[in-house]
């Protein structure tokens, strides 16, 4: 498979960590401190995951100058959904107006959008697509208490749109080399750590530590095991995109797989957590200094508990 472009797009509405400060008396230095996060941006009133999912599809067509007709087979990522039953998906294909593809939607937490590529891999092995469109939005201050000193701070907006193909299309695609997924909800937190419960409008991070400390040894895990599948070191790896969840879990991971700090891409700075597509929107901001022979790890891990890897290279 191959990734013949993304994009993304981040919503216009910056939310500084002084908002929670006076929101619910937590310092800038409390919030930078414990998950590295400077700012979010979250989405207008007029904004929510479908309408973001399809901005992020405009750029990337505006990307490959292509017109969108071509995809088939259609696959939205999201928990923070506005609709669910007319999902992601279908407001996507409805938005493209192409008829009769297959047109999916994913809810598998922080893992939905690599779970989606791993589905396209399905489809593309079946022989019954050949060129899939993967979007994943995320509108979490849809959901969230901003009261909550614990994880109010955490989420951002945000939306990524990956385009895949069965065979190489141009010079400069990505070349997926692997890609795997896993659930860790056997572990005795798993389900209790975080949730969202919509009806009850419930969004808490009930056990952050237990989280933390999962994302570590998961994250460690399946980047280790990636790198022994195809024999590579560490230093073979030019890229390390993973879930943006918090900034101190990726420092921690890296440290101990002894990957210097410069081949690590954060945006959670800027964006906070924006769920299924951080590591997503880190590859499309990143996607310009990819060069060719560049090996790129992607990495997640999330509510539920979710995980996964995907190799890509240059």
């Amino acid at each position: 498979m191959y990734i013949n472009g993304v994009a993304c797009y981040i919503p216009s509405k910056v939310l500084p960590n002084s908002y929670f400060t006076e929101k619910c008396g937590i310092t800038d230095d409390w919030i930078r401190s414990r998950t590295g996060i400077e700012e979010r941006r979250v989405a207008m009133p007029e904004e929510n995951a479908n309408t973001m999912g399809i901005e992020s599809v405009k750029n990337l067509l505006n990307q490959l100058k292509e017109d969108g007709k071509n995809f088939d087979l259609i696959i939205g990522a999201s928990y923070t959904p506005y609709d669910t039953v007319a999902t992601l998906g279908h407001q996507i294909q409805h938005y493209l107006q192409i008829a009769d593809v297959p047109t999916l939607y994913v809810s598998t937490a922080c893992s939905s959008v690599l779970n989606a590529i791993e589905i396209v891999e399905g489809y593309f092995s079946l022989g019954k697509a050949t060129r899939a469109l993967v979007v994943g939005s995320e509108h979490n201050s849809g959901y969230f208490d901003e009261n909550d000193k614990i994880s109010g701070p955490l989420w951002g907006d945000g939306a990524v749109a990956i385009a895949i193909s069965k065979e190489k299309m141009k010079e400069g695609d990505l070349h997926i080399k692997h890609i795997s997924t896993g659930g860790a909800a056997h572990t005795p937190k798993a389900t209790k750590a975080v949730y969202l419960h919509p009806i009850e409008h419930d969004f808490p991070m009930a056990d952050g530590r237990d989280v933390f400390i999962n994302a570590c040894v998961y994250m460690e895990r399946e980047s280790r095991r990636v790198l022994e599948k195809f024999k590579l070191s560490v230093d073979e790896i030019d890229y390390y995109i993973p879930h943006q969840a918090n900034h101190r879990i990726s420092l921690h991971v890296i440290h101990e797989l002894k990957l210097p700090e410069s081949k690590l891409i954060a945006n959670i700075q800027k964006y906070g957590n924006t769920g299924c597509c951080g590591f997503g929107i880190g590859i499309a901001e990143t996607w310009d200094q990819f060069k060719k022979g560049d090996k790129i790890l992607s990495i997640v891990f999330g509510g539920g508990y979710s995980y996964g890897a995907m190799l890509m290279e240059k």
